[in-house]
């Protein structure tokens, strides 16, 4: 039985992960939960698993769930609580499924714990991926990716010596404006954005799909997951979704894989590793498929992947701050006060007026992200 904490337990990722989990009740056991701020479906949650402990971003909601719950569930509020939280040693390992910068200092007090990380969050890893992936060796703490990209990375790596890799294919589906020309996506409204062809995902994620920033955050995450050079990372569009990433090697040969596009097919094998277990979702038939296609990203019609892989050529604190614009630029968007066309804008205007840290602390990669944000919303002032 494996005790299980997850971060973003009424988000997408969350909600799927919860039913792998009731799938398998001999498996794994639900010991910590958290959520933003819906604390009524946090509360049915805990009804359903029963969880030692709970964490709300929300302070004030956090309060709220206090007075709700029986005696014995702690409550935590806060990032701080959250650091708190996945202390606790009754944990074996913890989904992070919370989306954005919050997730960092979570998963560097999880990983300070010697916790097993599932990580499905790829924003804390673009900010201080090097501080990361340093502090899980040392500490021993193993992370395996969620996103389905990188999931197909490493377990095509998986028994592979890495000096026999030559490049690593990205695949992404295109999003939902793939076919749009550039004029038509000065016009694109919040509801057509949202619109995801192949997955169901939340609204953050759901736009940088559209704008291809997730590709670009998914491939400065493969650097820092994978121990790659940005060279050996290429973006390839494949609309299908069944392939979710390659691997070639110097002989050659390419190994790719693939499966329909549901997240608890990755999740379910983050949390059963080194066992896959049997998966009640349906596989895959090549004969209806008929084929496969892919293409080159269009990085002039969407220049987020072409900023992101700048930041990848220059790391430091401007992935940082590429991910810390990108979020503020996604958010008022979301708010529909800014137009889709000007989320690449306001993060490349912030990346040309940032002074690059080389070799950034944790302290320089916080002080990065409150700049960005605060350039970010002068510039959509600005435009406003």
């Amino acid at each position: 039985m494996k005790n299980i904490a997850i971060l973003g337990a009424t988000g997408s990722i969350g909600e799927s992960a919860l039913k792998v989990i009731r799938n398998f009740p001999d498996k794994f056991r639900v010991v910590a939960l958290s959520a933003n701020a819906d604390i009524d479906k946090l509360n049915e949650r805990i009804k359903e698993f029963k969880p030692f402990s709970v964490g709300v971003n929300d302070c004030s909601r956090a309060l709220a769930l206090s007075k709700m719950v029986k005696p014995g569930v702690r409550v935590f509020a806060g990032s701080a609580g959250l650091v708190e939280l996945v202390k606790d040693k009754r944990i074996d390992q913890i989904l992070f499924a919370i989306s954005g910068a919050g997730a960092l200092m979570p998963l560097l007090s999880a990983i300070e714990s010697g916790k097993h990380i599932a990580l499905a969050n790829k924003e804390a890893l673009v900010m201080a991926g090097p501080l990361i992936m340093r502090l899980s060796g040392k500490k021993n703490a193993r992370i395996i990716p969620v996103d389905s990209e990188q999931s197909a990375i490493w377990q095509c790596l998986k028994t592979e010596d890495g000096r026999s890799l030559k490049n690593i294919y990205l695949t992404a589906s295109g999003g939902p404006l793939r076919k749009l020309n550039k004029q038509a996506l000065k016009e694109i409204r919040l509801k057509e954005v949202l619109k995801h062809p192949r997955w169901k995902m939340g609204k953050k994620i759901s736009v940088d799909s559209a704008t291809l920033m997730n590709k670009g955050l998914e491939l400065l995450e493969a650097m820092f997951l994978f121990n790659v050079d940005i060279s050996k990372i290429k973006v390839l569009v494949h609309p299908e979704a069944l392939v979710h990433s390659m691997v070639e090697f110097i002989d050659g040969v390419i190994i790719g894989q693939l499966s329909i596009t549901d997240m608890r097919i990755p999740i379910q094998y983050a949390l059963s590793y080194p066992q896959r277990l049997e998966s009640k979702l349906g596989g895959i038939d090549f004969c209806k498929v008929g084929a496969l296609h892919f293409e080159q990203p269009d990085m002039v019609k969407f220049p987020c992947l072409g900023l992101a892989y700048e930041a990848a050529r220059k790391l430091g604190t401007l992935p940082c701050v590429l991910n810390a614009a990108n979020e503020v630029a996604v958010w008022e968007f979301l708010r529909e006060k800014l137009r889709f066309i000007d989320i690449a804008e306001v993060v490349e205007k912030v990346m040309r007026s940032h002074v690059n840290n080389p070799k950034p602390a944790l302290r320089d990669i916080w002080e990065a992200d409150s700049w960005a944000r605060i350039e970010a919303r002068k510039i959509i002032r600005r435009l406003n």
